[in-house]
């Protein structure tokens, strides 16, 4: 689920992967969003946008829409996590 500031709520999936922390810094981590079906495209104008990303186990995490790809599948939402990540 992808929750704006404003309180909308965009289902979909999210797929989600980490790097290799730097210097024990925090490890910095990204991912793609598919807005489900009911959600057609997601957010409007949500490029350059922080979200809430809210997992299915409850855990949430800052991300940042870097862009949009689009294909076969319909869109999907390039992210970049802030913080540490939620998984």
């Amino acid at each position: 689920m992808l929750l704006s500031s404003d309180g909308t709520r965009t289902p979909g999936t999210a797929a989600l992967f980490a790097e290799p922390a730097r210097r024990g810094g925090i490890a910095p981590w990204a991912g793609d969003f598919r807005p489900a079906n009911s959600a057609g495209n997601g957010p409007k104008n949500a490029v350059g946008k922080t979200f809430t990303l809210e997992l299915p186990d409850g855990s949430t995490g800052k991300v940042v829409v870097q862009g949009l790809k689009s294909g076969k599948g319909g869109v999907v939402l390039a992210l970049m996590g802030e913080d540490a990540p939620p998984f």
